[in-house]
């Protein structure tokens, strides 16, 4: 059942972002129209890890990155909220703990079953955290490149901007991190009774 919604979920944004990018490229608006391809691509992925993978990730986990997605192309760069100052900070932080909680899904996927038992808190919160900061500094090399390469704009705020969305990486994955570390000493000590 959460296979059937994730793929329903992700195909409704393909979906949406597809009719937005036929009706910017009629209307000749070629900044829209990149970000709502963008956003096919971007919400196809869920997609295809449910048909063409083993990996499926939970539906909490899917609808939030979509979400995600709506807030970052949809309502930030196509109705502009990221000039207001804070919105970009904000998906910021959401998006390290999504990251977070993305790291926890792939851990608990990839590790043995029994292996579970014999990890240290402190191991599973450093993963965590880490995951999320990983992923953050390479959106940040995404933009730095496409500012070099394309000539864009992505870093408006140059250093500061780069710096402020590290920080607002690691404060979103830190949070899940220190939530995931007491999850595992909880559960270990239950284990352990």
């Amino acid at each position: 059942m959460n296979r059937k919604l994730v793929i329903i979920c992700s195909l409704l944004y393909v979906l949406f972002m597809a009719v937005l990018a036929v009706f910017y490229y009629t209307n000749d608006e070629s900044f829209q129209f990149l970000i709502a391809i963008g956003g096919v691509v971007c919400g196809a992925v869920p997609l295809l890890l449910a048909l063409f993978t083993k990996l499926h990730f939970n539906l909490p986990l899917v609808i939030s990155y979509l979400l995600f997605l709506f807030g970052s192309q949809y309502l930030g760069s196509i109705l502009g909220w990221y000039g207001n100052g804070w919105w970009d900070t904000f998906l910021h932080v959401i998006s390290g703990a999504i990251l977070a909680f993305a790291g926890i899904a792939l851990y608990e996927r990839l590790i043995h079953r029994d292996a579970g038992r014999e990890i240290s808190p402190w191991f599973v919160f450093l993963f965590t955290f880490s995951f999320a900061v990983f992923g953050g500094v390479i959106w940040e090399i995404y933009e730095f490149s496409s500012d070099q390469l394309f000539g864009m704009t992505l870093q408006g705020g140059g250093n500061k901007d780069t710096m402020t969305d590290l920080i607002a990486d690691a404060i979103g994955g830190l949070l899940i991190a220190v939530w995931s570390g007491i999850r595992t000493k909880i559960n270990k000590h239950k284990q352990a009774v």
